[in-house]
């Protein structure tokens, strides 16, 4: 069986507040896009499961890998028989895109079908969030709002069919995650992104706001040099995607950049919406 787990972006990212836990609570709108890896899973033809990847290099041990957690995990919970795994990766990591989390919400799903498990929907969202906060928006893919870590998602009638999307992510800048969370002060959105994406794309820019980018930004200059670039060269909306470091900006088909203008910056992607 074949696969291909697609990357999202984030649609405004609101940093609400700080939980006792040391996490923090989010408010954003995950969006899936047709930048995917390719996903293979055979029933094995030894006595144990394997993991094989190829494309972009994962500097992560088998085991350790977010794939191989998601099958154990089934393996774990519903006896799912031993498989052969290939991973073709394709979307680029420490990008803000999901790569890592949709690979192991696809292998899930892919096991699920595969053995006819019959696990419903729901019941793998909520194992899938045992693995990482994004995985359970991929086991369901479809445009969401997502709140608390991010692990608690509800529909959202937003849709950017017919636009294009210019996808940049830098060779040289990787975000870390606790650091981008350690210079942002959380604090309530004045008004939700929910109702911001209900409205024209073409009032979003400067409405909708990604909490993360002023002080990313000021770490990584050239991001923000990315996204002015974007904007200058006709985006309707641009953004940086999550913590980073990928920026995007969508364009009327009629209106697309040439992404050849930004090869400087590294891994370019134009993206049919």
């Amino acid at each position: 069986m074949i696969v291909y787990p697609n990357a999202k972006v984030n649609l405004g990212l609101d940093i609400v507040r700080r939980r006792a836990d040391g996490y923090h609570d989010i408010s954003t709108v995950f969006y899936p896009i047709g930048l995917t890896d390719i996903l293979e899973v055979v029933p094995a033809r030894g006595g144990d499961a394997t993991l094989t990847t190829y494309g972009r290099h994962i500097d992560c041990p088998v085991e350790k890998n977010l794939v191989m957690r998601a099958y154990r995990l089934m393996q774990r919970e519903f006896a799912a028989p031993p498989v052969d795994i290939y991973l073709t990766k394709i979307i680029p990591d420490g990008a803000g895109l999901g790569g890592g989390s949709a690979d192991a919400a696809f292998t899930m799903l892919a096991v699920n079908e595969l053995f006819a498990l019959g696990v419903p929907q729901q019941e793998l969202a909520r194992l899938a969030a045992t693995i990482g906060a994004d995985c359970p928006f991929f086991i369901y893919n479809r445009p969401m709002r997502a709140s608390g870590i991010g692990d608690r998602l509800a529909d959202v009638p937003v849709s950017l069919k017919g636009y294009r999307m210019l996808l940049v992510k830098p060779d040289d800048i990787s975000v870390p995650t606790k650091l981008a969370y350690s210079r942002v002060t959380p604090c309530e959105p004045e008004v939700a992104v929910t109702e911001i994406v209900a409205r024209p794309l073409a009032e979003w820019q400067g409405l909708l706001k990604n909490d993360f980018e002023p002080s990313v930004f000021a770490a990584f200059p050239r991001l923000a040099t990315l996204k002015e670039r974007i904007m200058e060269s006709g985006a309707v909306y641009a953004a940086m995607s999550g913590s980073g470091s990928s920026v995007f900006g969508i364009f009327d088909s009629a209106n697309m950049a040439e992404s050849d203008k930004f090869a400087e910056f590294g891994n370019v992607f134009d993206i049919q919406l």
